[in-house]
C-alpha cells in the first residue's frame, strides 16, 4: 500500500523532505515529454534521477531526501507503508512561477476612419509549454498582477467622401477618447462637524457630432475613476465662548459678576447657530470676604464701580454693560417745524468687554428683551393758521392713536424666486417684502427701514443631472 505525499513541479529548487516513522519513501518522475520512471530509494547515497542530483539518507527511524534543483521533471514523492504505527512527513521547497500574465498587442481599431480607439488586454501564459491557458492559472500566484488595459487613438484620418461618409472638417479629425463624467456633488449631510456628499460617475463617449452617450466602464480604465464619495464641512460647529468674569460689583459682602458669552465659528468670528440650551450663564452671584460695616442687603447689589467704564448716559438711562443690552442713540430732530412729525434714532446691541474696557457691537438677536422703538411721533406746536393749540389731553390722544412704525411695518419672506437652472443644480433666493402687518399689503421699503432686514436665504434646486445632449 502506498500514498502520495506531495507533487513537486518542474523547475522547483531547494527541496528538503524528512519522514519519521517505520514507512519508506520512493519517487515517481515525469518529464515534460511524458516519460515516466520510479526510484525506490532503498539505500543511503547520492545519485541522479532525470538529470537531477538526489541526496538520500536512510536511518532506522527516519529518512531524509534533499534535491538542490532546479528539477528537470515533475517529481511525485510517495510513501510505501511498512508498519502499523503512523509516520510523519515534513517538507519544504521553492516552487517556480510557471504561469504569468502577458500583455497582448492592441486589438483592431474601433473605426476604420474618422477617429477610433483600440485596447490591449492580458492573457495567462504557460512558461513551460509556451501556450496561452485559462486565466485561473495566473490567479494562483498573489505576486502575479494582471496588467491594466491600455487605450490609444487610431485611424485618425478623415473618412473619404467616396465611401459615402460626410466630409470631416480639419478641426474634427479624431474621435475623442472615452472619459469619466460625473454628476454634481449632493448637498453635504451635515452643515458642520463633518459630513459626506456623493455623486455618480460613469464612462461616456462622444461621437464626431458631439453627442455624448454612456459606454462600458472598461473603456475608461486607462485613467483612474473619480471618487464617488467625499467628506465635507469638516470644520468645527459654532460653539459658545465665555470671556473672563468681571470683578464683583461690590467691595464687601454679596454682589454680582458678569461675563460676555459669544457664539464663535471655526474661524474665530462671532456668528449665530449655537444652541440656546447650552449657552453658559452670563451673570452670577459673588461674595467678597471683606465684612461690611452696614446691614447686608437681602438681594445682590448692582453697583456702579470706579473700574466700570460707563458709556455715555442716554435719554432712557441705558448704559453699556457687560451683559448684551439694547443701547438707543439720541432722537433726531422732529421732521417738521410745526404740527405733528416724526423722530428716528439708531438702536444698537452692545456689550462692554471688561478685559479691554471697550464697547463692541453685537447682532441684534444677541440682546434679550423688547427692543426700544426707533421711530416716534413728535409735536412741534401749532402751525400758522391753525385755530387753537392742542390741549395736553388732545396731545395724549393724538400720540396714543398713532402706532409706532416699528410695530406697524416689518419685513417678511414672500416665497422664492424661480430656480436659476432647469437641471444640473441651481439656486433660489428668498424674496423679502415690506408689509403692513395689519392689512398684509405691501408697503414702501422706507417704512421698514427701522426694522432689521432678514438675512439673504438661498436654497439648492433642480439637482437632477441634465439629460445627455
Amino acid at each position: 500500500v502506498d500514498d502520495t505525499v506531495v507533487a513537486i513541479p518542474y523547475g522547483s529548487r531547494q527541496v528538503r523532505l524528512v519522514l519519521k516513522g517505520p514507512d519508506h519513501l520512493y519517487l515517481e518522475t515525469k518529464t515534460l515529454q511524458g516519460v515516466k520512471s520510479e526510484n525506490s530509494l532503498s539505500i543511503t547515497g547520492s545519485f541522479l534521477v532525470e538529470n537531477s542530483s538526489i541526496d538520500f539518507q536512510k536511518f532506522p527511524d527516519k529518512e531524509i531526501l534533499r534535491i538542490s534543483g532546479p528539477l528537470t521533471a515533475d517529481f511525485t514523492i510517495k510513501i510505501r507503508y511498512a508498519g502499523a504505527s503512523d509516520s510523519s512527513v515534513q517538507f519544504i521547497f521553492y516552487q517556480p512561477i510557471i504561469h504569468r500574465w502577458r500583455e497582448t498587442d492592441f486589438f483592431p481599431c474601433s473605426a476604420s476612419c474618422g477617429g477610433g480607439y483600440q485596447l490591449t488586454s492580458a492573457e495567462c501564459f504557460d512558461l513551460r509549454s509556451n501556450r496561452v491557458v485559462a486565466d485561473q492559472y495566473c490567479h494562483y500566484y498573489p505576486e502575479n498582477i494582471k496588467p491594466k488595459p491600455k487605450l490609444q487613438e487610431c485611424n485618425l484620418d478623415p473618412c473619404p467622401a467616396s465611401d459615402g461618409y460626410k466630409q470631416i472638417m480639419p478641426y474634427d479629425l479624431y474621435h475623442p477618447l472615452p472619459r469619466w463624467e460625473s454628476t454634481p456633488w449632493t448637498a453635504c449631510s451635515s452643515s458642520c462637524g463633518g459630513g459626506i456628499q456623493s455623486r455618480s460617475v460613469s464612462c461616456v463617449e462622444e461621437d464626431i457630432q458631439g453627442h455624448i452617450s454612456p459606454v462600458d466602464e472598461w473603456k475608461c480604465m486607462y485613467t483612474p475613476k473619480m471618487p464617488v464619495v467625499q467628506p465635507c464641512n469638516i470644520f468645527d460647529c459654532p460653539k459658545w465662548l465665555a470671556q473672563e468674569w468681571s470683578p464683583c460689583t461690590v467691595t464687601c459682602g454679596q454682589g454680582l459678576r458678569y461675563r460676555v458669552v459669544l457664539c464663535i465659528d471655526h474661524r474665530g468670528m462671532h456668528t449665530g447657530g449655537c444652541s440656546s440650551k447650552t449657552k453658559p450663564h452670563i451673570k452670577e452671584e459673588c461674595i467678597v470676604p471683606t465684612p461690611c460695616y452696614k446691614p447686608k442687603e437681602k438681594l445682590p447689589v448692582e453697583a456702579k464701580l470706579p473700574w466700570y467704564k460707563q458709556a455715555q448716559e442716554l435719554e432712557e438711562g441705558a448704559a453699556v454693560s457687560e451683559e448684551p443690552s439694547f443701547i438707543p442713540e439720541a432722537w433726531s430732530a422732529c421732521s417738521v417745524t410745526c404740527g405733528v412729525g416724526s423722530q428716528v434714532r439708531l438702536v444698537k446691541c452692545q456689550v462692554l468687554l471688561s478685559f479691554s474696557q471697550s464697547v463692541a457691537d453685537l447682532p441684534i438677536d444677541e440682546c434679550e428683551g423688547p427692543k426700544p422703538v426707533s421711530q416716534r411721533v413728535c409735536y412741534s406746536g401749532p402751525c400758522s393758521g391753525e385755530g387753537t393749540e392742542y390741549t395736553p389731553e388732545e396731545t395724549e390722544l393724538l400720540y396714543g392713536s398713532l402706532q409706532e412704525f416699528d410695530e406697524l411695518y416689518d419685513w417678511e419672506y414672500e416665497g422664492f424666486t424661480e430656480c436659476s437652472e432647469s437641471c444640473g443644480g441651481g439656486v433660489q433666493e428668498a424674496v423679502v417684502t415690506c408689509l403692513n402687518k395689519q392689512t398684509r399689503e405691501a408697503a414702501d421699503e422706507t417704512l421698514c427701514v427701522t426694522s432689521r432686514r432678514p438675512p439673504q436665504l438661498l436654497k439648492a434646486c433642480s439637482l437632477d443631472p441634465c439629460p445627455p445632449r
